[in-house]
């Protein structure tokens, strides 16, 4: 599903990422582990094409993503839904706006629009929220808004970067058992995240980064 090869990323000369090499399998959870400067969001960012390694060569779904032409980079985001720490909702759109927006850009006929924009809504729990503007909503519901988003083109992978920052302990918790519904689904998951609650609950597979540089693979009780 994703595979990393000896892959290097530099930003003035100095390594995010230094030599990693990782293998991912189809509908695997992965928390990818490490303090603020590890590595971690330079290593997400390249599964979608947002940068280019430096060295080595980065696989999904069989497709060397260093090499995909810049018109074909919309098809592979499209497989791949991203969630951010800092929710990136529009603040003058509706739930539901927000997260129709992948399909009207995709050019998507309103009725497929209305129907996976309210299984979106509903998988996450907050159909109730689809007609209110981010700012009515919780730091959870904003976070759920933000998940359905990602998740309302039934993308392979999920990949979320630090998507609990802004979260309490018990959001927290209800934010990492909607991933791992999510993940039993069939989705392929990968959360990059510094908390070590994380971890704890989620209780798979996890990947340390330190540095740039891959420290640890663990695979543990499902």
């Amino acid at each position: 599903m994703i595979q990393l090869f000896h892959v290097s990323k530099y930003y003035d000369r100095r390594p995010a990422l230094s030599n990693v090499s990782l293998a991912i399998e189809k509908g695997e959870f992965v928390v990818l582990m490490g303090a603020s400067g590890a590595g971690k969001s330079t290593l997400l960012k390249l599964l979608i094409a947002a940068e280019r390694p430096d060295e080595g060569q980065i696989l999904v779904q069989g497709r060397n993503v260093a090499k995909l032409r810049p018109s074909e980079i919309p098809y592979l985001r499209r497989r791949i839904g991203i969630v951010f720490q800092d929710f990136r909702l529009l603040p003058k759109r509706t739930v539901f706006e927000n997260v129709a927006l992948p399909l009207m850009v995709q050019g998507a006929a309103g009725g497929e629009i209305r129907r996976k924009v309210a299984e979106a809504l509903k998988a996450v729990g907050v159909d109730h929220k689809r007609e209110q503007f981010p700012s009515s909503l919780s730091a959870g519901e904003q976070q759920r808004a933000c998940i359905a988003r990602a998740i309302v083109n039934g993308p392979i992978i999920l990949l979320a970067d630090e998507p609990t920052g802004n979260l309490d302990p018990e959001l927290t918790s209800e934010i990492i058992e909607l991933f791992k519904v999510i993940n039993a689904r069939g989705t392929t998951v990968m959360v990059a995240t510094h908390d070590p609650q994380v971890m704890a609950q989620v209780n798979r597979r996890i990947v340390t980064l330190m540095e740039g540089k891959l420290v640890a693979d663990q695979r543990l009780g499902s």
